[in-house]
């Protein structure tokens, strides 16, 4: 029996490694500017450097630009995240779409406002 496992072992983490991980949930709600949240809410200004916890978050440099398209809704006593993606300067964050802490930002300008609540999925949290 023990055999047999080893053999599938390699599989298994091969699996995961290539379909990563759900993690656990930051929010049930958040906020968006359309049903969908593909839409960019604002532009915002990180006030200091951010290095992320864990694969659901961005690394923020102070001064870079992010753009935000949602905002989870706070819950008992949790922080209050956005999600969003650092703008310019060929940062490797890039086009990554990851939460940050919304006190380390600082709103530039808002493109649309935020009014949509929309129950938050699986996939809001799913690291590769």
């Amino acid at each position: 029996m023990a055999r047999i496992l080893l053999l599938f072992l390699p599989g298994l983490v091969a699996v995961c490694a290539v379909h990563g991980i759900f993690m656990d949930r930051l929010a049930s709600k958040k906020l968006c500017a359309d049903d969908e949240c593909v839409y960019t809410i604002s532009l915002a200004s990180a006030q200091e450097d951010y290095n992320a916890p864990d694969c659901r978050f961005i690394n923020v440099k102070k001064g870079q630009q992010i753009y935000v398209y949602s905002k989870l809704v706070k819950e008992n006593g949790a922080g209050e995240f956005w999600a969003g993606s650092v703008y310019g300067d060929g940062q490797d964050e890039m086009g990554v779409v990851g939460y940050f802490p919304r006190n380390l930002v600082k709103e530039q300008r808002v493109y649309q406002e935020a009014t949509k609540e929309v129950p938050t999925t699986d996939i809001d949290f799913f690291c590769e």
